[in-house]
């Protein structure tokens, strides 16, 4: 099985990027290059690009690299190869200290003695809320004079790589993902995943070409059912007491959702640090393992909180696709639907709107967004969201 394999609907992009893999096994400097921008609408795969592209520069396989049947292409894929790092902001954005450690540590030579790669996810969140861009300019120095044998590859939401530091941005080279369609997505789910097919068109379709979103979709009633809940929302909120109940609502089921994809990973964290001072064997904790479990918590915290916020959005984008579904019923569009499930809901909602109403009601829910990602408490946003999109 191709590391490609999971990289679904973005042909291009993985002839692109196999072509660079190729010339770097071979010597050339035409088609490679040390710095890569991966863009792309949220969930299509700029993770899997990015950690599928470190596998392929690390195959054994010099004729067609990214095979995943070697132990490079496999230890890369189970995230243990010592020659790939995946970095992500903790919370909402990088902080300095982090990306100095980094970027030391990029200057260190590949214990493979072939590449080092280093993936950082949501480059775009390097401006921090004082709207300075101190990690990003600590990551620029690196990225301006790489070492020879370190790769950086930056990932970002094409909607937001305008929020990418532009002197990074033009000392990188620039490939853009695509959103999947609903059959591509719904195939990888299938194959990899082995879902049921009904179920898996159902959650590419939901997912609006989220390949995460519909494998949670697919695999997690609990997820299903909060979904549910998020798209009663506009049928069922006439009066004001009922809109901030609603918005109460979103909000704690995005807490939940967060803590539950959070709990695993903060766990074997916390288990792993207090191994690594020996505090299962020791009755007493040794010097330093106490402030260490501190840090460790407040990183998380940051991290849940940002996990959370993200939770939230994908709820806000589940809204958004109710209300195109409203809009295109309304202007009498030959267009699928993305909630073809809630089609009686849709048709009753069109029948007692004007096109004018549900615009802007899809621009309150892009408020809301754009408030929640510059920090605004997510229960305020929400609340005045709410209150815009009640019907009575």
């Amino acid at each position: 099985m191709s590391v490609w394999d999971d990289l679904v609907g973005q042909d291009e992009v993985v002839a692109v990027l196999r072509e660079a893999a190729r010339a770097a096994h071979a010597g050339a400097t035409a088609g490679m290059t040390n710095a890569w921008l991966i863009t792309g609408p949220p969930g299509s795969g700029r993770s899997t690009a990015a950690v599928a592209f470190a596998a392929a520069l690390l195959c054994e396989d010099l004729v067609d690299p990214g095979c995943g049947r070697c132990e490079a292409c496999r230890s890369v894929r189970a995230g243990s190869s010592p020659d790939v790092t995946v970095v992500s902001p903790a919370g909402a954005y990088y902080r300095v200290e982090p990306m100095r450690e980094l970027v030391a540590r990029a200057a260190w030579a590949p214990s493979g003695g072939r590449w080092q790669v280093i993936v950082c996810e949501d480059t775009d969140r390097m401006r921090g809320p004082d709207l300075r861009w101190a990690a990003a300019n600590v990551l620029l120095k690196a990225v301006e004079e790489p070492t020879a044998r370190t790769v950086w590859v930056l990932c970002a939401p094409s909607t937001s790589s305008e929020d990418v530091l532009p002197t990074i941005r033009s000392r990188c080279r620039h490939v853009g993902l695509r959103t999947p369609s609903t059959s591509a997505v719904a195939e990888l789910l299938v194959r990899r995943d082995g879902v049921d097919p009904s179920m898996a068109t159902f959650a590419a379709r939901a997912s609006q070409g989220h390949i995460g979103r519909a494998r949670r979709l697919a695999t997690d009633e609990q997820a299903r059912i909060r979904r549910r809940d998020v798209l009663a929302l506009p049928t069922s909120i006439a009066g004001v007491g009922e809109a901030i109940l609603a918005a109460e609502s979103l909000v704690s089921a995005a807490k939940v959702e967060a803590t539950e994809l959070s709990e695993v990973r903060d766990a074997a964290e916390t288990l792993a640090l207090r191994q690594a001072f020996g505090m299962e064997e020791r009755r007493r904790a040794p010097t330093g393992a106490a402030g260490a479990l501190r840090d460790l918590e407040a990183e998380q915290k940051r991290r849940g909180t940002r996990v959370q916020r993200d939770a939230l959005d994908l709820a806000l984008l589940d809204l958004l696709g109710f209300y195109r579904d409203v809009l295109v019923v309304a202007l009498g569009a030959d267009v699928e639907l993305v909630n073809a499930e809630l089609a009686d809901a849709v048709r009753r909602l069109a029948r007692t709107s004007t096109p004018e109403s549900v615009l802007g009601r899809v621009d309150a829910v892009g408020a809301c967004r754009a408030a929640i990602a510059s920090n605004v408490a997510p229960l305020l946003a929400v609340e005045a969201m709410v209150l815009a999109l009640r019907t009575g």
